[in-house]
């Protein structure tokens, strides 16, 4: 009997899919050459990265790296016979630990270097918490007292006395704490190291450094300098503001008047101030306020205005996250029973923090590129160096080459935070999205 059927009774055999569809011929069709409009815009974009590249690859292809001058380097281009020139490598092979360290004697930068190597094990449990063994936060917290003592030096017994400051606090808030209140026993508490470190921690070590003298060749601070001062700066400054910018964000937002309207205040100042005039205060007016024969470091003086500048924009970008938090998440924290301060750690800032990991991650970039006006005030980051290197008749004109060095040191610094907060805020995601 004659099928007259209109339905296929067998399957067909499964095809490839056409070659113009997928691999790397699909993939440029789709993304690159859709339509008539961006198939034109992909050749003259094609064509204008063919320019660039043919300027650029001859430059920066330049075998300089043994030149020891200029001329010499003008020499080695002239024999290759390039019609673009080419780059002058040899001040990175001769300057490089300048640009690095700064003028910090080289019998004695196996400390910075050790200082750069312990931030990262002191880091290590704070990022990646899961990775790293709690235990590690011991070293994390001797560091902030062993790091200042590595980079200056100086008798053992300062760093120690400093890190019995917290410790003092801590003793009187819990003895404190029952007779006078929370709140007075907390600034009590914060009082007494402050105290104890501005008027106790020298007189104290020097004391003990004259009946057991043990320590460190002490380094001056205007031999600091380099790459090493950027990220030293950048490094305490974004630690604290941190710190700061939540407690700020918390005050602007207390129900205590007088707490809120100081917190308001601080920022709203500090945020209408530009960083470099709070520089200029750092190194010529702040002496003025200090008691008389008061030696107060450039450096440290320095690191207190950017951490200050930092902290107010971190309270901002953190009281956004506050904000964006819905209303039932306080009211969940109410409803358990939780004080204050047992909501704020437990419920409302890791959600409120996780919100804000991009803004404060591009705060902090641009607080440790920020770090480069410090040279306006005379200090010699990468910056300041690089006029001091021109100023030798070697490398007088060498412009490009130190400022390309510099660049790719803060690239690649800026580059890793914003990777590890991208990788941060995808651990952290819940929706699972």
């Amino acid at each position: 009997m004659e099928d007259l059927s209109y339905v296929r009774t067998d399957m067909l055999p499964e095809r490839d899919p056409p070659a113009s569809e997928v691999g790397v011929i699909g993939w440029l069709r789709m993304n690159l050459f859709s339509g008539w409009f961006n198939s034109i815009l992909t050749v003259i974009a094609l064509a204008f990265i063919y320019l660039v590249l043919a300027a650029i690859i001859p430059w920066l292809w330049s075998p300089t790296w043994g030149a020891g001058s200029l001329s010499a380097c003008r020499e080695i281009i002239a024999e290759l016979g390039k019609e673009h020139g080419g780059a002058c490598y040899g001040v990175i092979t001769e300057r490089w630990q300048q640009l690095l360290f700064g003028f910090y004697p080289e019998e004695l930068r196996w400390r910075p270097i050790l200082t750069f190597i312990g931030l990262f094990v002191a880091l290590a449990p704070v990022l990646f918490n899961e990775t790293f063994p709690g235990k590690m936060l011991w070293f994390t917290g001797a560091f902030l007292f062993l790091a200042p003592w590595l980079m200056w030096g100086g008798p053992i017994w300062t760093p120690l006395l400093v890190a019995a400051g917290p410790a003092l606090g801590f003793v009187a808030y819990r003895y404190l704490v029952s007779v006078i209140g929370n709140l007075a026993s907390v600034i009590v508490a914060v009082l007494i190291p402050v105290l104890f470190w501005l008027f106790l921690v020298g007189p104290l070590s020097q004391a003990i450094d004259g009946v057991v003298p043990l320590g460190i060749e002490v380094v001056e601070s205007r031999l600091f300098g380099g790459f090493m001062l950027s990220v030293w700066i950048g490094v305490v400054a974004i630690a604290i503001s941190l710190v700061l910018g939540v407690i700020l964000a918390l005050g602007r937002q207390s129900d205590l008047l007088i707490v809120k309207y100081l917190s308001v205040g601080f920022i709203e100042f500090i945020r209408g101030v530009p960083l470099i005039t709070l520089l200029f205060v750092a190194s010529t007016l702040l002496n003025i306020f200090m008691p008389p024969g008061t030696n107060f470091d450039i450096i440290l003086r320095v690191m207190i205005m950017a951490t200050l500048f930092a902290s107010a924009y971190i309270a901002e970008v953190i009281r956004g996250g506050l904000a964006a938090l819905p209303r039932g998440q306080y009211e969940a924290a109410d409803a358990l029973g939780l004080d204050y301060w047992k909501a704020q750690r437990l419920i409302i800032l890791p959600q409120a923090l996780k919100i804000s990991i991009p803004g404060i991650v591009s705060t902090f970039i641009g607080l440790f590129k920020d770090t480069t006006l410090v040279s306006i005030i005379g200090l010699l980051d990468p910056i300041g160096l690089t006029g001091s290197i021109r100023a030798d008749a070697n490398w007088n004109g060498i412009v490009w080459e130190l400022y390309g060095f510099i660049a790719l040191l803060f690239f690649i610094s800026c580059f890793s935070m914003s990777r590890y907060s991208m990788w941060l805020e995808k651990k952290l995601r819940t929706d699972h999205r």
